[in-house]
């Protein structure tokens, strides 16, 4: 076989390749190992030092405690993340809209801001017995309006702030272009405002879900993950109490995953449109 018909050797990784590639494992290792070492760090205290369970249980107990009711917690955050997910949706939504026309009408924008900051300081554990008695305390219904007031100003102001940022002079080259004013939106008020609507969307998202679970302390079904929290310490059974609230922080860390996922796509359909 001639030297020309020889095949030629597979191509070295770029170096700059290897070292995001590391990076990015790095990134992705680092808070799994402080996880870990903060998990163990409480074991060891609580081993150590003899701490009462009422006052911290071990990690060990509060696993013991989830693998055996994981079928009931399964379910309790199922409701809780329903009515996150739906009080998520309405409020957003609503946001959205109120920030958008507010934008546009300087009167709507003096009307909202007031409400706004009056919803920002209402607590949920005044707010959730009120609608209790409002819708009934065998739906969900007052929850998720819980939700939906709690993820409302969040979304409403940081979707304010990014309308706000495209500058007069952008919309002045817009109409110079002639571009209509579908275009102008598209092109400059969309990818203005984007990063601050779902920058909203990810705070949101958290707080949804840490509504939903207080709002279920305080009446309605006992069904979701606040009201097993509340029945389990009740009993002083409270690793049962710690397994409940690491199925929350489940429900939660999912939230903001996927609130993070939809962030990435939808920035990055912005930037090829």
């Amino acid at each position: 076989m001639s030297a020309a018909a020889a095949p030629a050797p597979a191509a070295a990784p770029a170096p700059g390749r290897a070292r995001r590639t590391a990076a990015a494992w790095g990134h992705r290792a680092a808070p799994v190992v402080l996880l870990v070492l903060l998990v163990a760090a409480w074991q060891a205290v609580v081993a150590l030092a003899e701490v009462p369970p009422f006052l911290l249980p071990s990690p060990s107990a509060v696993a013991a405690e989830f693998a055996e009711f994981l079928p009931t917690i399964a379910s309790a955050a199922l409701i809780t993340g329903t009515n996150a997910l739906v009080g998520l949706v309405v409020g957003a939504v609503v946001a959205i809209a109120a920030a958008v026309l507010a934008s546009a009408v300087r009167a709507v924008d003096l009307l909202l801001d007031p409400v706004v900051a009056g919803l920002a300081v209402v607590p949920i554990v005044a707010l959730a017995p009120v609608l209790y008695t409002m819708y009934g305390a065998s739906v969900e219904t007052g929850r998720q309006i819980v939700v939906a007031v709690a993820v409302g100003v969040p979304v409403f102001v940081t979707t304010l702030r990014g309308l706000r940022q495209v500058r007069p002079v952008h919309r002045d080259l817009m109409r110079a272009y002639a571009a209509t004013p579908r275009q102008a939106v598209r092109a400059v008020t969309i990818p203005t405002a984007l990063p601050f609507v779902f920058t909203g969307l990810r705070l949101a998202s958290s707080l949804a879900v840490i509504s939903a679970i207080v709002a279920e302390y305080f009446g309605g079904p006992r069904s979701g993950i606040g009201s097993f929290i509340t029945t389990a310490a009740a009993g002083s059974n409270y690793a049962r109490a710690w397994a409940y609230v690491l199925g929350g922080v489940l429900v939660g860390l999912l939230f903001y995953g996927a609130t993070s996922a939809v962030e990435r796509w939808g920035t990055r359909g912005v930037r090829r449109g």
